[in-house]
């Protein structure tokens, strides 16, 4: 049986692309041990029911504690250190290290990365794997510094050369630790296309799909959790509430949207800049939001929505290549889509015919598309056909064939023709 070390860079709570590999990986007889962080509230360890062992890592460096009086500047430990500067004097340049951290949210977020990043390293180091499986770029020195003699699989979720919130470093970085990968995965035919532009190798593309359901999931009685009419039309947006995606421009939309409340479903950095934009609207109370929801949970919000929402703004390469795996959440569930006009997304969109491309900078382009599908249910429920149909193909139990190519092919040490 071969082993398997993957690489995440969160907690793994709501994280379906991993749930997926996981899974596939697991099912097709790898013993898989995945590599996780820990809030703090979750076990360290812990056998998932799909058949892998989840090892969660804290990042807190020892002097955390320390560091949260000093930020919080209490009295004691004020007392504290100045007592202590006069029995040891050579505590002076360690005191004035711990308060330019306090002060300092840059470096308080690297030494919290720096100790995950020894930790998980280190953590991984104490077995023997096969194959070493990073998700992303941030995990990618884990899986190599861990590896010993086992291969190593890049699995990449985004476009590391060109994001938002990221600088060049990024790029650099991954072109010189691609070095050591025997295989690199990408989520579709834009970002295969890039990569090998970049680096002069095609990667194995595997899309971002969801589980194939034989039934439709059974919708959630939002309506009556929200208070709502049963025939209001519900606007959902499930993800995650962050920048470039749209979110401003669908609560500038609503004021003009004739019938319907929209309603978002996720947390993110800008969920109070959001919710505090939701509030100074005409339309304000046709907006609602509510906490991100755990993965098994989701699709019974999704199957209850009327329309649903990717509007993804074309603010770097990553957002302007991305078929984002919510589009087939939507697809899946039955939810017609007003969608962003970026490449892929609209690829699928118009191939399958399941919903309405809008230009995202515009609230009235949204609107318009809102309206005609709201007002005509016969286009609303040819969409929904046609979903049905789509549905079957654009499912998780067929891509994940790509997967296990490329672990068969990385296990025995042979080329793989890319897809």
């Amino acid at each position: 049986m071969k082993r398997v070390g993957m690489f995440v860079w969160n907690t793994f709570t709501n994280d379906a692309r991993v749930l997926r590999e996981c899974t596939a990986l697991a099912d097709a007889a790898y013993q898989v041990d995945l590599y996780c962080l820990n809030d703090g509230t979750l076990p360290k360890i812990e056998q998932h029911p799909a058949g892998f062992r989840i090892l969660r890592i804290d990042r807190t460096p020892p002097l955390a504690g320390v560091l949260s009086r000093f930020r919080k500047r209490s009295p004691i430990t004020l007392v504290a250190a100045i007592g202590v500067l006069v029995l040891i004097p050579w505590l002076i340049p360690v005191l004035l290290v711990l308060y330019l951290l306090q002060k300092s949210r840059f470096l308080r977020y690297a030494i919290y990365n720096s100790f995950g990043i020894v930790r998980m390293t280190r953590a991984a180091r104490q077995r023997q794997y096969d194959i070493m499986h990073a998700n992303d770029l941030n995990t990618l020195p884990q899986a190599i510094l861990a590896k010993r003699q086992a291969k190593v699989v890049y699995d990449s979720h985004e476009v590391q050369t060109d994001r938002t919130g990221y600088g060049k470093g990024q790029g650099i970085l991954e072109r010189i630790l691609l070095r050591f990968v025997d295989r690199t995965m990408v989520e579709n035919d834009t970002r295969a296309d890039y990569h090998q532009q970049l680096y002069g190798s095609r990667p194995t593309v595997l899309h971002n799909y969801p589980f194939y359901q034989k039934t439709i999931p059974a919708a959630r009685s939002l309506h009556t959790e929200l208070g709502l009419d049963h025939a209001e039309p519900i606007l959902l947006y499930q993800g995650g509430i962050q920048e470039g995606r749209g979110l401003e421009r669908l609560i500038e939309a609503m004021p003009s949207v004739t019938n319907g409340t929209l309603l978002f479903v996720g947390d993110g950095k800008i969920k109070t800049h959001l919710q505090r934009l939701a509030a100074e609207s005409s339309a304000r109370e046709r907006i609602y939001f509510i906490d991100k929801v755990p993965l098994n949970q989701l699709p019974s919000y999704t199957a209850a929505a009327t329309i649903g929402f990717q509007v993804l703004q074309n603010v770097c390469f990553n957002h302007y290549s991305a078929s984002s795996n919510k589009l087939f959440e939507y697809m899946a569930a039955l939810v017609p889509v007003v969608a962003a006009d970026l490449p892929e997304i609209r690829r699928v969109v118009e191939t399958e015919q399941i919903g309405l491309i809008v230009d995202v900078e515009s609230p009235e382009s949204i609107a318009q598309a809102v309206n005609r599908l709201i007002a005509d249910d016969l286009l609303r429920n040819q969409m929904k056909s046609r979903a049905e149909e789509a549905r079957r193909r654009y499912n998780w139990d067929e891509e994940k064939q790509h997967l296990l190519a490329v672990y068969a092919a990385v296990s025995a040490g042979t080329s793989l023709e890319v897809n």
